[in-house]
């Protein structure tokens, strides 16, 4: 089962400046939660945002930089060359960024969103997907809090 697994405002807003444009410790704690011991697959500048290779995942690294090389890091030149390294993985996960979960919307079984209930000034974006083929299965909202500054919602998609 591939699984996507983002935090997403209102209007789809992922990040600006290859950052994050909210802090939610809770979302970071079930991101944790969810991929570790899993492959994560992502895009070179969501991998080089992480201060150093996030511990207990196997890190794929899509790249059009033929001579990008990182020690302990599988790399790859596309979203099927990294979902067949990861073939052996009953659930890998694609963790962006927005250009890679456009391009792996067509091979995911799964997303794993935090809605963030905001609006945020961004310069990368989540894909629009269709209700159309994936089913909203599970939703639990969070209010914000003392350690959380928006609310937010985890859902849980299905392809249909």
């Amino acid at each position: 089962m591939i699984t996507i697994i983002a935090a997403a405002g209102e209007n789809n807003e992922l990040g600006k400046n290859n950052d994050l444009v909210w802090h939610l410790p809770d979302d970071f704690k079930r991101f944790k939660q969810l991929t570790t011991g899993h492959h994560i697959i992502m895009g070179r500048k969501t991998f080089e945002s992480f201060p150093k290779p996030l511990p207990n995942r196997t890190h794929i690294v899509i790249t059009r930089n033929k001579n990008y090389r990182k020690e302990g890091i599988i790399v790859v030149s596309s979203i099927e060359e990294a979902l067949e390294k990861a073939k052996e993985d009953s659930q890998p996960f694609i963790i962006g960024g927005g250009e890679i979960y456009k391009q792996s919307i067509p091979f995911a079984d799964k997303i794993e969103l935090t809605r963030v209930h905001g609006t945020f000034e961004a310069d990368t974006f989540f894909p629009t997907f269709s209700k159309e083929h994936w089913t909203l299965v599970h939703q639990e909202f969070h209010e914000k809090d003392d350690r959380h500054n928006y609310s937010f919602t985890y859902e849980t998609w299905q392809k249909k």
